[in-house]
């Protein structure tokens, strides 16, 4: 059965908004040292390179526990950056099947690779949440809940091109209150999607039980 996300954008935007109440020092904060560590790791020729590409995956996860905690109010913390090594292969294989898929598709054309992105956009939340699901399952599951909800992605990243404008004005300072803003909307349109399947299966199984 498709799940659809039925929130509308902006309103997923204004519950961000709520859910950063009392919390943007530390969301700022948290974007602050997850930048670092990228820039930090950066800064060493090739080996820094490789490592990025090592570490993106863990981070990534890592990222999303925390986003997720300062979407669902639960006491985020900046240490959950670094949760995502606690399965660092899984991680770490999420990570590079979703670049190879996604390069693979855009050896066709661009319109596929960006499908393909967009399909696997899910994957590193329902890992971050799951700890027993592989990387190849979790790839799979995100492209059965993007199914019918890539537009909707698409057009609540859309939402934030005039956040990008101004951040741009203030030489990039205003990327630190953006940055938060739109990674918890996407936490909330994940919790959104995952609300309705999880509503969508219970359904099921009480028309297995009747």
């Amino acid at each position: 059965m498709m799940t659809l996300s039925q929130t509308e954008n902006k309103i997923l935007m204004a519950d961000a908004r709520d859910s950063l109440k009392g919390a943007w020092g530390l969301a700022i904060g948290a974007f602050i040292v997850y930048f670092l560590v990228f820039c930090v790791v950066g800064l060493f020729p090739v080996i820094g390179t490789i490592a990025t590409y090592i570490i993106v995956g863990p981070m990534t996860v890592g990222g999303v526990r925390f986003t997720l905690a300062v979407s669902r109010k639960r006491r985020p913390e900046i240490g959950q950056l670094f949760s995502g090594f606690d399965r660092f292969g899984t991680h770490l294989v999420a990570y590079l099947l979703q670049t190879i898929f996604v390069a693979l598709w855009t050896l066709l054309l661009i319109i596929p690779g960006i499908i393909a992105a967009l399909s696997y956009s899910m994957t590193y939340f329902i890992i971050a949440e799951d700890s027993s699901i592989s990387a190849s399952d979790a790839i799979t599951k995100s492209k059965k809940m993007m199914k019918g909800n890539r537009w909707k992605l698409v057009c609540l990243g859309f939402r934030f091109i005039g956040w990008f404008l101004l951040a741009m004005l203030t030489f990039g300072v205003g990327f630190l209150w953006v940055g938060p803003y739109m990674y918890v909307s996407y936490a909330k349109f994940y919790d959104d999607l995952k609300t309705d399947e999880d509503q969508n299966r219970e359904g099921v199984a009480e028309v297995v039980t009747d």
